[in-house]
């Protein structure tokens, strides 16, 4: 049995699917079962990531686990379920970081956080693989709403790379790891295929919507203010901005061979993501 955490969203959702391809017993964490809509065979059960009575029952049987955290509270829920994954006899435990968790020089919260919850899942004394994505491609829906509705892309720092990554390429490498033998105590660094900029991807877009779309730069305080809007934490919004800004820096902009390494498979490209989810930018009337 795996327990896989983080089940409902994009990476955890497609790792259920690629674990069910493959024959494993699925059960899934949530904190609203009956909202979580996963297919019928997979065991859904309540629990809150921060409550060790919670994770103690999810770990029931079960022999691997996914970790998928998110947020301020990684550092604690991290700790949490590398504990009962501990006390349960779990044999495997594959956490979801942040690429930039290997990076130094790093040190705004998102991978602050994920440090710490990889120090508790390296001290929990189960077997270990920590997973590090550069970042998502599909934060690009994001855009979405300003696409469908004036055609257009805001985003900051415009000319900033970053080589980002399928999430479903991420939830394979996670599958690897989780079902195959000799990834334990590895660490490693995913990206896509090739690092682009915003202004890139829109550009992209563009072409799979078969539409234009204007990039628009805006300022990293109009960026800021537009997610508190969105009634996103202050905190949480210092950290995602933190996250945009990292596009400048050198270190993701690296491209990877983890993923066709691992999986046999070479990483989607951004295009492929843009075609597959072309719908998503779409109005309702299109």
């Amino acid at each position: 049995m795996i327990l896989v955490t983080g089940a409902t969203g994009t990476i955890g959702r497609a790792l259920i699917d690629q674990l069910r391809t493959a024959g494993e017993h699925v059960r899934a964490t949530s904190r609203h079962p009956a909202d979580a809509h996963l297919p019928a065979d997979v065991e859904v059960v309540r629990a809150d990531l921060g409550d060790p009575a919670d994770m103690a029952a999810a770990m029931a049987g079960v022999d691997r686990v996914f970790l998928l955290s998110t947020g301020p509270a990684i550092p604690e829920h991290d700790a949490v379920v590398a504990r009962a994954a501990a006390e349960a006899g779990v044999t495997r435990l594959v956490k979801l970081s942040s690429g930039r968790t290997g990076d130094d020089t790093a040190t705004d919260p998102i991978p602050t956080w994920h440090r710490a919850g990889e120090r508790s899942v390296r001290a929990s004394g189960v077997p270990w693989t920590i997973v590090r994505p550069l970042g998502f491609m599909s934060n690009a829906l994001h855009w979405a709403g300003t696409i469908r509705a004036y055609g257009a892309v805001h985003a900051p720092f415009g000319q900033g790379r970053m080589a980002v990554i399928d999430p479903r390429d991420i939830a394979a490498v996670a599958a690897v790891a989780l079902t195959a033998d000799g990834h334990d105590g590895q660490v490693y660094t995913l990206s896509g295929p090739q690092a682009l900029s915003p202004r890139e991807q829109t550009a992209i877009l563009a072409e799979a919507l078969g539409r234009p779309l204007e990039f628009v730069e805006v300022a990293p305080e109009q960026a800021r203010q537009a997610i508190l809007e969105h009634g996103v934490p202050a905190d949480l919004a210092d950290a995602i901005m933190a996250l945009r800004a990292t596009a400048l820096a050198a270190f993701t902009s690296v491209v990877h061979d983890t993923v066709e390494r691992l999986t046999g498979a070479p990483p989607r490209t951004f295009r492929q993501w843009a075609l597959d989810h072309a719908a998503e930018f779409c109005s309702a009337a299109a």
